[in-house]
């Protein structure tokens, strides 16, 4: 068996590679290494920073919003009151505005305005939301709507480093392909008079 079929022989040297060390591509510009090293800090920057983002702000709403249900669940309470009369006009919703009286937890009497079920027959028991100084209100504000708040809040931080990441490389890259294409301009400028000359005679 020749040396030339050897399996043990040498064979050739691969491409861009020589002494097991790799020869840098001649054809790879300045512009291809700055795009490629930039465009690796940005995928860094983006799986760092989306994660950190989304929960430091959704966090932050979170916490926010729960000592806004404390807050509002230490000033309202749930009392029943009767609907003493009721005021003309209906909302589109079908509901109507009723003058209501109950009594708070430190006995006093207190009455108010607020919207009913049309028809609600007057003397008919509701539940409703008071304040401590007595003003009806909203129901205070659940822990279900602080998490609802908080997972919002994270998941627009993350749509915003996503998108941030999106506009840079994008914008990254036009500059770039401008910068080529004058490049690419200013060589065939002066290339191109030496080339076409090989065809006149």
């Amino acid at each position: 068996m020749s040396a030339q079929n050897s399996p043990d022989a040498p064979g050739p040297t691969p491409l861009g590679h020589e002494h097991g060390s790799r020869v840098a591509n001649p054809l790879r510009r300045t512009s291809d290494r700055f795009e490629s090293w930039f465009r690796g800090l940005l995928m860094l920057v983006l799986a760092l920073g989306l994660p950190v983002a989304a929960l430091s702000a959704g966090t932050t709403a979170y916490e926010s919003s729960m000592r806004t249900v404390q807050a509002q669940s230490a000033d309202r309470e749930e009392v029943t009151a009767r609907l003493t009369s009721n005021v003309k006009g209906i909302t589109t919703d079908g509901k109507q505005q009723a003058q209501v009286r109950w009594t708070d937890d430190n006995g006093t009497e207190r009455t108010g305005t607020t919207f009913v079920e049309s028809g609600t027959p007057v003397g008919a028991t509701v539940r409703l939301w008071a304040a401590r100084d007595g003003s009806l209100t909203s129901p205070p504000m659940s822990e279900f709507n602080a998490t609802t708040t908080g997972w919002f809040v994270g998941g627009t931080a993350a749509i915003g480093v996503a998108a941030g990441f999106f506009a840079a490389r994008a914008a990254m890259r036009h500059v770039l392909d401008r910068r080529r294409y004058a490049q690419w301009d200013a060589e065939w400028d002066r290339v191109e008079p030496v080339w076409s000359a090989r065809f006149r005679r």
